[in-house]
């Protein structure tokens, strides 16, 4: 499987008028095109920071990241972000709502209006398309707000807890169904929780951060059984406890 992106040597600290924070130390790690890949490690050690730096948002002061082989901001690449919050605007329908980002674009043509009709109807949103945000469940705006990103095509998903704010009933039940879709469309993506339990049950490979300035600890190979093929299924399978154990060792010893 060919490397889709790579990140070498990358290092980043918060400056303020107190003084200097190390936020990264030195990650390197390189993601497979089409894998999902998971990043876990302690709260506050700098795994939002490392999405920041992977989208562009922020530059590294040292270290570098290629997409394809190429430097990022030279690969061309369209990289898309789902937060904590959904995000949608409470005034726009459903459907104003997941074509934002094409209109913001200028690329909201007849096909584009198509496709988006086609992916609220497989998602189960298409009798939603005219209601505001505030009439659907939280999964079903975390399920609109992954369309809104799907939207755009992009070549890597970043997800940083997209399913945090959900209660945990819908929360297995939306990381079920999200990370199915994604892995159905073979996007690449990129998974920041805090929650060991969906990081196994979703990924191929997880990421162990250490505290801060954060070090990568540890990178776990994830393997389930084809019948195990969806993340409430994984949750069932003989291994999982022990990737479970697994990490949490690796979380609680420093060194």
């Amino acid at each position: 499987m060919e490397i889709k992106l790579e990140a070498e040597d990358l290092c980043y600290s918060y400056h303020t008028l107190e003084g200097e924070t190390k936020a990264l130390s030195h990650i390197s790690f390189d993601v497979r095109d089409g894998e999902f890949f998971a990043v876990v490690g302690p709260s506050g050690c700098g795994k939002s920071t490392l999405l920041s730096l992977l989208c562009g948002l922020i530059e590294p002061e040292e270290g570098r990241i290629f997409i394809d082989g190429k430097a990022r901001q030279d690969s061309g690449a369209v990289i898309g972000y789902m937060l904590q919050r959904d995000h949608l605007f409470e005034w726009r329908s459903i459907l104003s709502n997941v074509s934002l980002g094409l209109e913001i674009q200028n690329r909201l043509d007849h096909k584009a209006r198509e496709e988006l009709g086609k992916m609220l109807d497989t998602y189960g949103l298409s009798q939603f398309q005219d209601a505001k945000p505030g009439q659907l469940s939280g999964g079903m705006r975390q399920r609109a707000a992954l369309i809104r990103t799907l939207a755009l095509k992009p070549d890597i998903l970043l997800l940083d807890e997209p399913f945090s704010a959900l209660d945990y009933q819908t929360r297995l039940e939306v990381c079920d169904d999200i990370s199915t879709i994604i892995r159905t469309q073979k996007k690449t993506a990129i998974l920041i929780t805090h929650d060991l339990s969906e990081a196994i049950s979703v990924a191929d490979r997880v990421l162990v951060l250490s505290s801060r300035p954060a070090k990568v600890r540890h990178v776990m190979e994830i393997s389930f059984a084809p019948e195990f093929d969806r993340p409430l299924a994984r949750r069932n399978a003989p291994e999982f406890s022990a990737y479970f154990n697994e990490l949490w060792k690796t979380l609680k010893t420093e060194g």
